[in-house]
């Protein structure tokens, strides 16, 4: 277990309540420093609103939270200095050209006119907008918003960054670009907390992963703990007409003695099993029921399985009052 000055967030028993609804219900944390920490979950099971604890932007009703060594409650000050965040929302003035927007901050962060210069021009060579810097923020496409937001967040570099849902409604792209700064920030010694509902986001960066649902973590663990924790091996069937599925459905039930999950796919099955020896009987049941199979395939269970096998609903779901304050622009 690290100890204190290995982590770069530690919380204790994270309660936030907005009226009647509790957002954050006892979340504990340990974050060490250096490498990006996960925090998995669908809109509205209380990531946004954890962060916006830790970066002081909102009280703590109950619990405690240390960042970087400092009392989120007590040394809100200290905290601010040395943590950054980009929210699901830019924050940008739009009818600035990107230079000026980062120009504009860098002034405000206490650089010189030459310094803010210097910095916002490398800034933008490093986020690949040197092109675009002329350009007013509300012409530019999503990816380049999100870039430029980042770009905003590290003028001072800080020693954690919160990156909320960083990649939401971006083209795959600029998806993997986002991905790249993000891997481009680790190296160059920042921690990153990053809040994702994306599961191939999780496995793609993420050191570790804490798994919220309803304001609670559920799981914690690396990606392979945490799919290695619901079986050793998951099932994949897609079958060639779809009003067969149930069907299929079935004969793998029977087969291999373990519930079937439907996916969203109207086509596919999926199955979690530990014997694989049960599988080799499972594709000629299906032949002898009649049933055309496009996709057999055996593998380790995805992050969306792991997250269904833990909450029993699929990561897209949420809790519609939550989900309304998780998503209120910061």
């Amino acid at each position: 277990m690290p100890s204190d000055t290995d982590l770069a967030i530690d919380t204790h028993g994270l309660v936030k309540r907005f009226g009647s609804t509790v957002a954050v219900n006892g979340v504990d944390l340990s974050v060490p420093r250096g490498g990006v920490y996960g925090v998995l979950g669908p809109n509205g099971a209380g990531k946004t609103t954890t962060i916006r604890m830790l970066a002081t932007l909102l009280d703590i009703d109950d619990g405690s939270a240390r960042v970087l060594g400092h009392d989120v409650a007590r040394d809100a000050d200290a905290v601010r200095s040395k943590v950054a965040l980009t929210g699901q929302f830019a924050s940008l003035d739009e009818d600035l050209t990107g230079m000026e927007n980062l120009l504009l901050l860098s002034r405000l962060y206490g650089f010189s006119r030459s310094g803010a210069r210097a910095r916002a021009d490398q800034l933008l060579a490093a986020f690949d907008l040197t092109a675009a810097a002329g350009k007013q923020v509300k012409n530019y496409s999503g990816g380049m918003r999100r870039r430029l937001d980042i770009a905003a967040s590290i003028i001072v570099t800080p020693e954690l960054i919160f990156l909320d849902e960083p990649t939401t409604g971006l083209d795959p792209r600029s998806r993997n670009q986002v991905w790249e700064i993000v891997r481009a920030l680790v190296a160059g010694g920042t921690t990153v907390l990053l809040t994702t509902q994306y599961l191939d986001e999780a496995d793609q960066l993420a050191d570790r992963v804490a798994v919220i649902d309803r304001g609670r973590v559920i799981a914690e663990g690396t990606t392979g703990e945490l799919k290695s924790s619901v079986g050793s091996g998951a099932l994949h069937v897609r079958v060639a007409d779809a009003s067969r599925r149930e069907d299929a459905a079935v004969v793998l039930g029977t087969v291999l003695g373990v519930d079937i999950v439907l996916e969203t796919d109207p086509a596919a099955v999926t199955a979690r099993i530990d014997d694989a020896e049960r599988v080799a009987r499972a594709l000629p049941a299906l032949n002898e029921a009649g049933i055309a199979v496009t996709t057999f395939a055996l593998g380790q269970p995805s992050l969306d399985e792991v997250f269904l096998a833990l909450t029993g609903h699929h990561a897209e779901s949420a809790d519609e009052t939550t989900a309304a304050l998780e998503g209120t622009p910061s």
